[in-house]
């Protein structure tokens, strides 16, 4: 397989991994609080991580140390409440409809990106935040007054999912700690769901804490694997074929919970999977045409 194909076969083992992640933890929401499944999961996180240090020789300080103190406090912040929001989203919403919101986070982070990151985005960005946020439309057919609380918890997960994953790339600008990168916002998310867990605990049978474990494994799993796809493919390619996330959602939906996607839901995402089409083609062209400028200019 070359590179490319490699690069594109771990796009669609990521996609799954993460669909297969969100219908567990749609499965413990129907059982279950969230600081039950964040508790334990988190804490099996934290023991992959400092294991995945020991495996590249490195002790577990070494492996979890960073310097960007500040950005690291506001991503873990942010990874709380993206997680507590998403749990609630997947509990109050059919299983597809969340992806819209998923699917807007890329364009969320465009549009962002100005004032975070001093990367002004281009016009064509707004445009397509503008589609992709037509397409959540699609959900409520009465219009906003159509809007359940479901859907304010998706876009609260989209929106602070989006902030979690700008404070990570201000911290990759300055250092290179992945492991670290993982191992304090789950840290962050153990303790803060560990306040509240003596008020909501209930006992959970052998199976129930196979699923959170496979939970857990899906995670870190998925982390890893989109890092090694991004480093055999493009990004501009690798974007596209992230959208697959529906597919494995819709068939998740459809074998585990009995959904069917209505044709709301399936208008929505073809809106905010064109549009991120859109981000992803604009971006190209205008790298395209940024080296072709450099090249004249050397060739001067």
């Amino acid at each position: 397989m070359t590179g490319a194909g490699a690069g594109a076969a771990l796009v669609v083992l990521y996609t799954g991994m993460m669909a297969a992640a969100d219908g567990i933890t749609k499965f413990i929401a129907g059982g279950y609080a969230a600081p039950q499944l964040f508790v334990l999961s988190s804490a099996l996180v934290l023991a992959f991580t400092l294991g995945a240090a020991r495996a590249q020789g490195k002790s577990a300080v070494e492996g979890i140390r960073l310097r960007s103190v500040r950005p690291m406090a506001v991503r873990a912040v942010l990874t709380v409440v993206a997680s507590v929001a998403f749990f609630m989203a997947f509990r109050l919403l059919p299983f597809a409809d969340v992806f819209l919101f998923i699917g807007l986070i890329p364009m969320f982070a465009a549009a962002l990106s100005g004032p975070v990151l001093n990367e002004a985005p281009r016009p064509m960005a707004w445009a397509a935040l503008a589609l992709g946020a037509g397409g959540v439309l699609f959900l409520m057919p009465g219009g906003l007054s159509g809007a359940q609380a479901g859907h304010g918890w998706a876009l609260l997960a989209a929106l602070s999912g989006t902030g979690s994953m700008l404070a990570a790339r201000v911290i990759a600008r300055v250092e290179r700690v992945p492991l670290a990168q993982v191992f304090w916002p789950n840290a962050a998310l153990m303790g803060v769901m560990a306040l509240a867990l003596p008020l909501v605990w209930k006992p959970m049978p052998l199976a129930d804490l196979g699923w959170v474990a496979a939970y857990a494994a899906a995670l870190f799993a998925a982390r890893y694997v989109v890092a090694e796809a991004l480093r055999l493919l493009p990004a501009y390619v690798a974007t596209p074929l992230m959208n697959l996330q529906f597919v494995w959602m819709v068939g998740i939906g459809l074998v585990a919970f009995e959904e069917v996607p209505t044709a709301g839901t399936w208008m929505g995402v073809t809106l905010v999977i064109g549009s991120g089409f859109w981000l992803v083609a604009d971006e190209s062209l205008a790298r395209a045409r940024a080296s072709r400028l450099a090249a004249a200019l050397v060739a001067e």
